[in-house]
């Protein structure tokens, strides 16, 4: 009886070990292999990055939001903060389809004053992508011009869909001649000899921003955050004539139209005048582009032919 019971603990040991290598093995799965409950979509990490620029603003916070099905701004789905060239990168997980980006706070230096300023209380800047996939997207541009065409969108029929959205950054980007507002980053005017190396498109863009620090400076604004509200109002219907009207019926339930009134630290009841966004902007260019703060190198020769553009513009953006 003795051999047979060693024999049977041998027998039982040799199967615990047996048992306890296949488990080891994750039962043939082999190295480097993924578990079957793990879902690509869970284990896909998205980041969107890129620059908020009104001179590039620094300290502000940047929120990303999805879209509602019916087109306006749903829930929070990242943030991050900006560094002191205005650089932000945002984790946004495994989020698909439009996402609008808002900017607030933080600080800039103002183009045509030369000085530090902070964005003003509820002054915001914001952009909006057409599409988000779960990847990573660089170069996301927050600026004045994107923020018009945000607002644009959001106040049309329909709101903030993907196809409203590519409309809409077109658009403004042809009114100012700028092929693609979203992702070319705008030259910076006040950096010695910046324009040499600019493109058509990045002498625009930052001329642009820069004659609405100008504009805002002309009038006595004392925070020219509150231009960029301004302007963003004034885009409500793609039509730059000093109204902000609602065509979406579910946005700022405004009845009609009304004159846009004029912040960033003025005395209310100052409102804009109907020719702000066309021949306004013009000569503010000009007038930026001849003044000491422009360090670029270009002149108003270089800009003559978007100045023209502006100057006789009938305001229509699209």
């Amino acid at each position: 009886m003795k051999p047979q019971n060693l024999f049977s603990r041998e027998w039982i040991g040799f199967s615990l070990v047996t048992l306890i290598l296949l488990a080891g093995c994750g039962g043939g799965g082999g190295e480097g292999s993924t578990s079957s409950n793990t879902s690509p979509e869970a284990s896909r990490s998205g980041v969107i990055s890129g620059t908020a620029t009104k001179g590039p603003v620094s300290g502000a916070t940047v929120t990303a939001f999805s879209m509602n099905t019916n087109g306006t701004k749903g829930a929070q789905i990242g943030s991050a903060q900006t560094d002191g060239e205005g650089n932000f990168s945002i984790p946004v997980g495994n989020h698909s389809g439009p996402v609008m980006l808002q900017m607030s706070g933080g600080s800039y230096m103002d183009e045509a004053t030369g000085s530090n300023m902070n964005m003003f209380t509820g002054d915001i800047m914001t952009c909006a992508i057409p599409a988000m996939s779960g990847s990573t997207i660089n170069g996301v541009q927050i600026t004045p011009l994107t923020s018009m065409a945000q607002s644009w969108a959001q106040h049309m029929t329909v709101g903030m869909t993907s196809e409203n959205i590519t409309r809409v950054n077109q658009a403004v980007g042809q009114y100012f001649n700028i092929s693609d507002i979203l992702m070319i980053h705008p030259m910076d005017p006040t950096v010695n000899g910046s324009g040499a190396s600019a493109t058509g498109d990045m002498r625009s863009y930052g001329m642009s921003i820069a004659a609405m620090s100008q504009y805002a400076r002309n009038i006595g604004m004392s925070y020219s955050s509150g231009m960029v509200t301004a302007m963003m109002n004034d885009a409500t219907d793609g039509n730059m004539d000093g109204m902000m009207r609602d065509q979406s019926g579910m946005g700022s339930g405004m009845m009609g139209s009304t004159q846009v009134e004029m912040g960033g630290g003025m005395m209310g009841g100052t409102m804009m005048p109907a020719d702000a966004g066309t021949r306004g902007l013009a000569d503010a260019m000009a007038q930026f582009i001849n003044s000491p703060m422009n360090r670029s190198g270009l002149t108003a020769q270089d800009m003559q032919t978007l100045i023209n553009k502006l100057a006789t513009s009938n305001g229509q953006i699209q």
